[in-house]
C-alpha cells in the first residue's frame, strides 16, 4: 500500500535529476550513436524534467496555501457550528 500522502516506490527509487540527464555519458562503438545527437536529446530531456519539478515545487506550494485557508476557515467556523449543534 502507498504511505498516507505518497507514492509507493521501491527503496532502491532515486528520482532523476536534471544534472543527471545532462552529464549522463555513453560508450562510443564502432556502429554507434551520434554524439551531438545524444548530447541534444539529453539537454532537451533535462529541460522538461526541470520544468517539471519547478512545476511540481509550484503546485505543492498552491497546495498548502490551499490547505492552511481551508484549516482557518474551518476553525473560523466551529464556533458557529457548535452553536447550531446546541439548538
Amino acid at each position: 500500500m502507498p504511505p498516507a500522502g505518497g507514492v509507493y516506490r521501491s527503496a532502491s527509487y532515486r528520482p532523476m535529476w536534471p544534472s543527471e540527464v545532462r552529464s549522463r555519458r555513453f560508450a562510443v562503438t564502432r556502429r554507434g550513436l551520434d554524439p551531438a545527437e545524444v548530447s541534444a536529446f539529453l539537454d532537451r530531456v533535462a529541460d522538461e524534467l526541470g520544468g517539471v519539478y519547478a512545476e511540481l515545487d509550484r503546485s505543492r506550494a498552491e497546495t498548502a496555501r490551499i490547505k492552511d485557508a481551508l484549516r482557518r476557515w474551518q476553525s473560523s467556523q466551529a464556533p458557529s457550528m457548535r452553536e447550531l449543534a446546541r439548538r
